[in-house]
């Protein structure tokens, strides 16, 4: 062998070497700019990432799985994670799960701020089609109503550790802690009547309105008439 042959054969193998080396940087390199992007976003998202938040990024469900094995991210339910160090969301998690449910009666008071006694077990609103046997056997209370008034006072809150989930207001909250109960709980609807009617962002038409929807408007006006 020539020496110009020996020096082709090693240029040869060098230039192979230097191929393999840079495939496998770069994709090291993609693998730990998906992961890092999955972190940015939990960031941005008070600590937690969805899988859908994920597949609307653009990144392959598989860097969930990535981010798991290698300590960034912990799954705490099906399709939902979370940075290591946050704090867990119990009912964050329960509106993840059950998406179709919302947060009412004593658990919405409680979001709102009206009472200071945490509900035994959540409490969710369904619409009357949905099979909540899933939800009971979770340890939720569920309740059912009408598709018509399923939207009725529907509205947006922070739990506790500042994520976002699905309530009913204050007025519909009051109205379904007296809707379907013959005796009301009156250690937590007569305080939560009082905090209200103080409130300087009361609305008693509203309050009305909506009782005269939930058929509950007779009991609501007697607290009303009670404490104006």
């Amino acid at each position: 062998m020539t020496t110009e042959d020996s020096l082709l054969r090693l240029y040869t193998i060098v230039h192979l070497y230097l191929n393999m080396y840079n495939i496998k940087h770069n994709c090291t390199h993609a693998n730990g700019v998906a992961t890092n992007a999955l972190v940015d976003i939990a960031t941005d998202c008070n600590g937690y990432v969805t899988s859908s938040q994920v597949t609307d990024a653009g990144i392959p469900r598989r860097k969930l799985a990535e981010a798991v094995r290698s300590g960034e991210l912990v799954q705490v339910d099906r399709g939902l994670y979370a940075l290591p160090d946050v704090w867990e969301d119990p009912l964050y998690i329960i509106q993840h799960r059950f998406s179709r449910g919302v947060f009412s009666d004593d658990t919405a008071l409680f979001l709102h701020g009206m009472t200071d006694r945490v509900p035994f077990a959540p409490t969710m609103t369904f619409p009357r089609s949905y099979n909540a046997s899933a939800a009971r056997e979770a340890g939720i209370v569920c309740r059912s109503c009408a598709d018509d008034v399923l939207v009725l006072g529907l509205c947006d809150t922070k739990t506790e550790y500042g994520n976002t989930v699905r309530a009913y207001n204050l007025e519909r909250t009051l109205c379904d802690l007296v809707r379907g109960q013959s005796t009301p709980d009156s250690q937590l609807v007569a305080p939560a009547m009082r905090s209200y009617v103080k409130k300087k962002e009361r609305d008693p038409v509203k309050l009305v309105t909506y009782a005269r929807a939930l058929g509950v408007e007779t009991k609501i006006r007697n607290y009303l008439e009670a404490l104006l």
